[in-house]
Formats: structure tokens, sequence, C-alpha cells
């Protein structure tokens, strides 16, 4: 029998993605610092577009990721991530002294430095008090401290805001006496006194408004990039600090450039124009995406923005997605590289996305891992906890979990196994 070939005319469904709903799926994974580079790409090609730089920063707004640092400034400093990342700062730290510390001497008084970090990465007591526990001169000791603030990144041991700061503007050769006016004056700069700074030091208001944005690519917590969860120093997409009426979530306008449609001449105006203000939409619909996503998740988490990551309870981004009417993938993309400021520090919004080790009864992973990292920090360097030990002590907390979990979850962390814990 042989087969014969039919021509026959059938009907069918097929969802097809045009070009206007394939960038809009683009510019919703873009960060801030992509999307700027990708409208100044359409600008360039498209004369109608106009961007500029982000907005005059405005008092207590200029840097949100600051907040916490500016209140250090007067006075003492606090432990503020509830979530200590300190084994791993410290195993930084030891390996650091261990490389530029020679004489026996010397590396017992950066020892008695790296002790008195605190998460943020500053030293936590005065000069003189470490020094009289040392039982060594404050000079000796400034000696050694002068040593341990080239240890990368830049900023490690600063004992103030401007110290830190300072130690960074060195690094990336920008220390001039304009710069230095201004971290002299940090309260004049936190307060948006843009015109005053300019006239106290001689200079433009314009290149005010730029050393602010070399400040901004600055971290005024070098230490807190070390904490499980943390993001890498760049200006924040989100805003969460809470108001009057609860926790407020907003988008952190200081790292959005500005968008500016201008008529123009030629043949093809009213296209460039037409395309221009379909980028601007859809650069507001990503805006306003990104807000409602960053609104939901940190709603659901409102424990962990008070108590750190140890409070994180079990969601996952189809519950999320169903909250909002959104497809799971959409989620996805937006918190892909999206980061939140808030005053623990700056965060991944994926990391607040955790689930359970086992059934509904079970402790979330992320309140397990917390725990992890607060026992290590607190064991003793001379005899640190096998995974064993560790195991026992979080069922102790009624955290039960496997040594296999636990050793995952220590890699996960980048937390050394006690042999290497082990220091004198």
């Amino acid at each position: 029998m042989k087969s014969r070939q039919r021509i026959g005319i059938t009907q069918g469904q097929r969802l097809q993605l045009n070009l206007g709903l394939t960038a809009s799926i683009r510019v919703l994974e873009l960060d801030a610092p992509e999307l700027a580079r990708w409208l100044e790409e359409q600008a360039a090609a498209n004369p109608a577009l106009q961007v500029g730089p982000p907005p005059d920063p405005g008092p207590g707004e200029w840097l949100p990721r600051w907040s916490n640092a500016f209140r250090q400034m007067g006075g003492g400093l606090e432990a503020d991530l509830a979530e200590s990342a300190a084994p791993s700062l410290m195993a930084h730290v030891m390996q650091e002294i261990a490389r530029i510390i020679g004489p026996a001497r010397d590396y017992r008084l950066a020892v008695a430095l790296a002790e008195a970090l605190e998460p943020s990465g500053w030293l936590g007591q005065p000069l003189d008090q470490i020094a009289l526990a040392a039982g060594c001169a404050e000079s000796d000791l400034q000696a050694v401290l002068n040593q341990l603030q080239q240890i990368e990144p830049r900023g490690l041991f600063a004992r103030s805001l401007a110290e830190c700061l300072r130690l960074q503007a060195e690094e990336e050769g920008c220390l001039d006496p304009v710069m230095d006016f201004m971290l002299t004056n940090l309260d004049l700069v936190a307060g948006g006194a843009i015109e005053r700074i300019a006239a106290l030091c001689g200079a433009d208001a314009s290149d005010i408004r730029a050393r602010i944005r070399v400040l901004r690519q600055f971290d005024p917590k070098p230490g807190a990039q070390f904490v499980p969860g943390a993001a890498p120093t760049r200006e924040p997409d989100l805003i969460a600090r809470r108001g009057a009426n609860g926790w407020e979530v907003s988008l952190n306008r200081s790292s959005l450039p500005t968008l500016a449609i201008t008529p123009t001449e030629g043949d093809d105006a009213r296209e460039q124009v037409k395309q221009a203000r379909a980028l601007a939409r859809m650069v507001e619909g990503r805006n306003t995406t990104m807000l409602n996503v960053g609104r939901a998740i940190l709603m659901r988490q409102r424990a962990a923005l008070e108590h750190g990551l140890a409070a994180l309870v079990p969601m996952t981004m189809a519950s999320v997605a169903a909250d909002l009417s959104m497809h799971e993938s959409t989620i996805s993309r937006v918190v892909a590289g999206t980061s939140v400021d808030t005053p623990l520090g700056t965060i991944w919004l994926r990391r607040l996305f955790t689930g359970r080790l086992g059934d509904t009864h079970s402790p979330a992973a992320a309140e397990v891992r917390a725990m992890l990292s607060r026992l290590i920090a607190a064991e003793d360097p001379a005899a640190p906890l096998s995974d064993a030990a560790l195991a026992d002590a979080l069922g102790a907390h009624h955290l039960p979990v496997a040594r296999r979990t636990l050793t995952k979850y220590r890699a996960m962390l980048n937390i050394p196994s006690a042999s290497r814990r082990r220091r004198r």
C-alpha cells in the first residue's frame, strides 16, 4: 500500500512575541545601572529621547543605604546587621593579616583590632581602649591599623564614616581638596546643601553634584558584603523604611536617569517622538511592576525587615505571583537583579525567598542558616564546633537538621570547616 501526501488547511492559535513585548521583557530584567546604559544607547539612536542624570538628591534621601551610617556618626557603633557574617568576615580578615603582617608582636595587635570589628567593617571600640586591653602604646597600634586599612575591600577598620569614605577615595584617586571638604562636612552633604557646599569650597554646584555621584559608588559598610544575602556595592533599586503607618516601600529615584522627549526635525520626526514616548511608557511600566512586586514581597517579610534574615518566613515566587495575578516568570525576572535598602542593610530581593526543610511544621531554611552563623560566631576560636556538634546545638534550639544538610548550609555561607576555623 502506497502512502500519499495530502495538503490540508487547519486553524490554530500561537502566541508570538512582537518587538514591543520583547523589549518590555528585556527592560524588566535590567537593574538601574544596566537600564541607564540601555537608555543611553536608545538616545544615541533616537534624537527625540534625552537622557539626563538622576534628579538632585534631597535631604535624607541622597544615599539611602547610608542612613544607619549617618546615625552612627554621633555616637557609638551598633551591630546593625542582625544576621552577622562574623565567620566569613573574620576568615577574610585573618587571611589578609597572615599575608601582610610579619612580626609576631604586630600580628598580636592586628588580631586585637580584628576582634574589635563590627559586622559593618568598622572598628567598634576606640583605639585607646583596644591599646589598653592589648597592653601596648596607642602609637604602635596606630601603625598596625594603617596597614590593616589597606585590606580589600577598602574601608575596613575605619573608625568613622568619613574615614571609611576617605580610604575609598584615596584608592580611587579622587581625594582632592573639594572631596576632602565634603568628607569633613558630611552633615551638609547628607542635608543636600549643594549650593552652600559649593560656596564654602569655591566650586561649582555641578561639580559638587558630580562628586556626590562618585560618593554613591562607595560602600559605607564594607563588612556588610560578607553577610549572606547582602547585595554588592551599588545604588539599591528600592527603599524600605518604617513610616508613621508602618513599612513603606518606594523606588530609589536617585539611581534612575531622567527622561525627556523633545521634538525633532526631519521626515522621521513624528516616528522618533512616537518611539521615544513608547520607550518612556515602557520604563515607567518597569518601575511600576518592580515597585508592586517589591511591596508584595516585603509586606510578607516584615519580620525580616525588623530582625534580619533569621526571621524570614517561607515564601515562594508562585505565591507572590498569585497575589499579584502575574506569571511566576515575571516575578523571577523582577527579582533577578533587584536590591532593596533596609535599616539592616542592602539585600537582594531574591534572597527573601525561602522554603521549608520538610513539612509545613518544619523551620524555614533561612532561620537555620542564620542560627548556624550565630553559633559559629560565638564559638571558641581555639576549639571550633564540628558539624555534628553544630547539628546537636541546632536541635537544642528546636531546629533539627541532619549533619549532611548542615554541612551543605555551611558551604553555602562560605564558612570553612572546624579544622580550618581553628586559630590560636
